[in-house]
C-alpha cells in the first residue's frame, strides 16, 4: 500500500470516474486504475462498484476511502509540524467564501497576504453558505469564510469581526428624510431581495421578523430576486425597492449621489458576525493565524467587537 495509491482512491471518490481522476492526478487512466486494482488485490476486497456510473464505493470502500483521508491528514499535519519547525509558509489554501463577504473583504488584503506570503497559494472559491459547509465536509475546501449561523454543525469557528448593515434607499422612499432609522421602520414588502441560498436574505427576513411587523402582506411592486447585490443596488436606484448592505461595501461606494441614500440604524443595530468555519481535521493553523491577522489589519476597530447591536444568525 503506498500514499498514492490512497490519493488516487480519493481521487475516484470525488469525481465518480477512473478518467476524471486520473486528469486530475496528472496520470494515464490505466495507470490509476491499475494502481487501484492492485490496493483492491492487497486488501482483498473490492473498493468500488465499477457497473455504476458514476462510479461509487461498496460499503467496505466507504470505510477503506474514511481510513485513506485519515491517514493522508497525518501526512499533511506531519508537513505541517515541519513547515512551522523552519518558520515556513507554504503550500495551498482552498478558501470558500460566500459572495457578499468576497466582493468586499478579499480586496481589502488580498494584495498584502500575497505579497507577504508570496509561497502561499491561495484558492478563492465564491459559493453560498450551504455549499461551503457542504464543500468543508466532502475536503473539497480547507477552510470557510461565511456569516456565522446560531448552528454550526460539527464544525469549528471562530469570529473575525462584527459588521453592521445599512439601509440603501430608493431616492423617493418616506426613510429618506430620517437621519438614521429603527429596525421598526422596515417592511419586508418594500425589499429586493437576494436568491434563496444566499445568507443575506435570510438575515433581511430574520431583521424584518424582528420588528414584529404583519409583513405576509403582499406587494404590487416588481418581485425580483438576485444573485449579485451590485444589480440590487442598481435597481434601489432606480426606485424598484430597498435594501440592506453590509457595512464594508461602504469603502466602495464612491459617489455623493449614492452615499446620500445610505442611513444606518439606531441601536439596536442588525449585525452579521463574519468569521471562519472548518473542520475538526483542519492542520494548517499555521495558515490560517496569518490569513486572520492579515484580515484584522484591514478591518475597522469597531468592527471587532459587539459592544452593542442585534446581531442576526
Amino acid at each position: 500500500m503506498t500514499l498514492t495509491q490512497l490519493e488516487y482512491l480519493l481521487a475516484v471518490e470525488k469525481y465518480g470516474s477512473f478518467t476524471e481522476a486520473a486528469n486530475k492526478c496528472f496520470v494515464t487512466q490505466p495507470t490509476l486504475s491499475m494502481q487501484i486494482q492492485k490496493l483492491e488485490e492487497e486488501l482483498g476486497v473490492i473498493i468500488f462498484r465499477r457497473e455504476k456510473q458514476p462510479i461509487v464505493p461498496t460499503e467496505i470502500g466507504k470505510k477503506i476511502i474514511q481510513q485513506a483521508k485519515q491517514i493522508l491528514k497525518e501526512k499533511e499535519r506531519l508537513h505541517v509540524i515541519l513547515q512551522v519547525e523552519r518558520g515556513e509558509f507554504a503550500g495551498t489554501l482552498r478558501i470558500a467564501v460566500i459572495p457578499t463577504i468576497s466582493s468586499y473583504l478579499i480586496p481589502m488584503f488580498l494584495s498584502n497576504f500575497t505579497k507577504k506570503y508570496p509561497n502561499v497559494e491561495l484558492v478563492i472559491d465564491e459559493v453560498t453558505t450551504d455549499e461551503v459547509i457542504s464543500g468543508l465536509e466532502k475536503n473539497n475546501f480547507d477552510l470557510g469564510i461565511i456569516a456565522l449561523r446560531s448552528n454550526n454543525g460539527n464544525l469549528l469557528t471562530e469570529t473575525l469581526y462584527y459588521e453592521p448593515f445599512v439601509a440603501f434607499l430608493p431616492p423617493d422612499h418616506k426613510l429618506i428624510k430620517k437621519d438614521k432609522i429603527n429596525i421598526e421602520d422596515l417592511n419586508v414588502n418594500d425589499f429586493l431581495l437576494l436568491k434563496e441560498g444566499h445568507c443575506l436574505r435570510e438575515q433581511i427576513l430574520s431583521v424584518c421578523k424582528s420588528n414584529k411587523y404583519d409583513w405576509i402582506e403582499k406587494s404590487n411592486k416588481v418581485v425580483f430576486e438576485s444573485g449579485n447585490l451590485d444589480t440590487i443596488i442598481k435597481l434601489v436606484e432606480q426606485k424598484f425597492g430597498m435594501t440592506l448592505l453590509p457595512y464594508l461595501t461602504l469603502q466602495y461606494i464612491k459617489e455623493k449621489k449614492k452615499l446620500n441614500l445610505i442611513r444606518k440604524f439606531n441601536n439596536p443595530v442588525p449585525k452579521r458576525e463574519v468569521g471562519f468555519i472548518y473542520t475538526d481535521t483542519f492542520v494548517k493553523t499555521h495558515l490560517l493565524k496569518a490569513l486572520k491577522e492579515e484580515i484584522l489589519k484591514v478591518i475597522p476597530d469597531e468592527l471587532k467587537e459587539n459592544k452593542s447591536g442585534l446581531v442576526i444568525h
